[in-house]
């Protein structure tokens, strides 16, 4: 474990800036919108401004405000977070990522958790954070071999907490953050206090009589989800099937990286007209870099490919569970999110939940597009915890 500063080289950004101003346009048909995909027109205005005003040293001076650390652990290189409270009876907490997502998208709520008192918060909740790139995802890198799965990822947080002496500790995360902090407090059940997630995914169960019971809200939820998993879930069936294939084309063309995530982000999150609506334009593009700089476009479809069982009926069944997990859970609904759980569910496929909230706003990033309702939740559920 050795201490990380991000030092971009300076051509590696002309580089970047090259390619995009080399950009080969595809052709659009009138009057689509965002139905079939980003319209060229919002692409090209967003590309030019990657190129022309898009300040990475800011972004980089951000992120390199926190200590960060690499650590080797079962043969790959793990990137992370970890901070401090100065509160002297702080709560350790890893929170995990999902894609395409990463670290960037905390930094809004490391202050709060970390120095509530600092933020006017109640300094009784505070934690000490550890947040880590995925193996495979952006300052990671490529994992060296075969076999990473989101329960591999789960036994490397095991190792990492232990290795910086976190005995008790919190996980939280969303989209594969949400896996692996499930498959964390199975593998090490003495260790985690508790699990947040700000995405959980139910499915109707067998008997067809509970559909009857479903209200007039429960009824938008599950057309939501049935929408996600019709129409919104091509990249997950390219991504466990060929994500090598994808990957070519990802890596080499920017504006092709930038298309496939700014999609997610129209997508998955509480906006309307356009991702910045729900995400800020510079903290968007942020990850969009990581992502583009560390060459980890192919890597980060890795993780689907190994944890995805291709034979089920539809793409994302493994994430409906079950999570037999046997601590605490709490559960942040954000009201944009594409998942949208129902309550009633729920309980059936995670047997623990204490903690259930239903938030008015944001997405599928909670974190990112609503940092203070984020925070809160989490504070919430960890006050309901006996330490």
């Amino acid at each position: 474990m050795r201490p990380f500063r991000i030092e971009i080289p300076e051509s590696d950004l002309d580089d970047l800036r090259n390619r995009l101003a080399r950009t080969r346009w595809p052709a659009e048909l009138p009057g689509v919108g965002w139905s079939r995909g980003v319209p060229l027109g919002y692409l090209q205005e967003l590309a030019e401004y990657w190129r022309t005003d898009f300040d990475w040293r800011a972004a980089e001076a951000r992120l390199n405000a926190h200590p960060q650390f690499m650590a080797e652990i079962d043969g790959t290189n793990v990137h992370f977070l970890h901070v401090r409270s100065p509160e002297p009876h702080a709560t350790p907490l890893i929170i995990t990522h999902g894609w395409p997502g990463s670290v960037a998208e905390f930094l809004d709520v490391i202050g709060p958790l970390t120095d509530p008192r600092a933020h006017g918060l109640d300094p009784s909740q505070a934690f000490h954070l550890v947040i880590p790139s995925i193996p495979g995802f952006g300052l990671s890198g490529p994992v060296p071999e075969t076999g990473w799965d989101s329960w591999r990822v789960a036994r490397a947080w095991a190792e990492l907490m232990r290795s910086l002496g976190y005995q008790k500790y919190l996980a939280a995360g969303g989209d594969w953050g949400m896996m692996i902090s499930f498959q964390l407090a199975q593998v090490a059940p003495e260790n985690v206090l508790g699990v947040h997630v700000n995405m959980l995914v139910t499915f109707p169960p067998p008997d067809p009589a509970a559909m009857a019971e479903l209200t007039p809200a429960e009824l938008a939820g599950l057309g939501k989800l049935l929408h996600f998993d019709q129409e919104l879930s091509a990249y997950f069936k390219l991504q466990a099937t060929r994500p090598q294939t994808l990957g070519y084309a990802l890596t080499d063309s920017p504006v092709g990286q930038l298309a496939w995530i700014v999609e997610r982000f129209m997508d998955w999150t509480d906006a309307e007209k356009s991702p910045e609506d729900a995400v800020d334009r510079d903290q968007m593009l942020t990850i969009v870099t990581l992502y583009w700089l560390s060459a980890t476009a192919a890597s980060s479809g890795w993780i689907y490919y190994e944890s995805t069982d291709r034979t089920a009926p539809n793409v994302a069944a493994k994430w409906g569970g079950p999570w037999p997990v046997t601590v605490p859970v709490g559960v942040a609904v954000f009201a944009g999110d594409a998942t949208a759980p129902i309550r009633r569910w729920a309980d059936q496929i995670v047997p623990t939940i204490t903690h259930w909230s239903e938030l008015e706003r944001g997405g599928h990033f909670g974190a990112m597009e609503e940092p203070d309702l984020y925070v809160t939740d989490v504070r919430a559920f960890a006050g309901t915890l006996t330490r």
